[in-house]
């Protein structure tokens, strides 16, 4: 069975942790139809539109 060799550190392993952490959140966009703000690279919900094309119909 596999052993570690040596004891890993609190810090290293700490630093390793924090990695995860520091992922940047995805800004968020207006649309160009509506100028509403949207996610990236996703249909607008308020117009429906992506691309500038009307993908979804909304009421």
């Amino acid at each position: 069975m596999a052993v570690p060799k040596r004891k890993i550190s609190k810090a290293r392993r700490d630093k390793r942790r924090t990695a995860k952490e520091r992922v940047k959140v995805t800004g968020f966009v207006e649309c160009p139809q509506c100028h509403e703000v949207k996610l990236p690279h996703r249909v607008c919900r308020e117009c429906g539109y992506y691309d500038g094309r009307e993908v979804l119909n909304v009421e």
